[in-house]
């Protein structure tokens, strides 16, 4: 596996190393040694996939709250997602930045998300499927969003949301849920 840093602290887009000849190819698309290796979080605990009919189909902001913070490694396995990525790690040189990755089948890229990060994606095609890694079991009291398109981060996305879910369209603006946690 070939690992490349993006724009964003910790966050690697990583790409596989096919073995080819008549049939096809093969390649490795996980192992714990080579994440050890880089340093990333190698511990998995879930793996879960997600089925997306229609293009447009927005998912995300999401990511879970300490003691449940999650590392991802996400994968788009069939069609095609412009995968976006937020800081959200205060102490980091890349806080309240987003990157976003094209992940396709086609090209077998990946891309590894650190805890403390946000993750959601947008479809590019129809009958897109997403498969996911995770570092720890999901724990609905930690689950948070952040909403797609509040004014703080101003995340390009490249095409118009057409199916979204009530969660990810109502999330409260991070400004204004960042200032009330500071007065609690």
């Amino acid at each position: 596996m070939m690992f490349h840093e993006t724009s964003l602290a910790g966050v690697f887009e990583i790409h596989v190393e096919p073995k080819q000849d008549e049939r096809g190819f093969f390649a490795r698309t996980w192992c714990q040694q080579e994440f050890d290796a880089q340093g990333f979080t190698s511990k998995l605990v879930q793996c879960s996939i997600s089925i997306n009919t229609r293009l447009g189909t927005l998912r995300g902001l999401h990511y879970q709250a300490a003691p449940h913070g999650e590392t991802k490694v996400v994968r788009c396995t069939k069609g095609a997602i412009y995968d976006v990525i937020l800081d959200l790690r205060p102490g980091s040189r890349t806080y309240r930045r987003w990157t976003s990755l094209l992940l396709t089948s086609e090209k077998c890229n990946s891309v590894y998300i650190p805890e403390g990060c946000a993750h959601g994606f947008l479809t590019l095609e129809d009958e897109t499927e997403v498969f996911y890694q995770m570092s720890e079991f999901f724990n609905a009291e930690s689950a948070r969003g952040i909403r797609w398109n509040d004014p703080a981060f101003r995340i390009a996305w490249p095409g118009r949301v057409e199916i979204i879910s009530d969660r990810d369209r109502t999330c409260p603006d991070f400004e204004a849920k960042h200032q009330h946690s500071e007065r609690v």
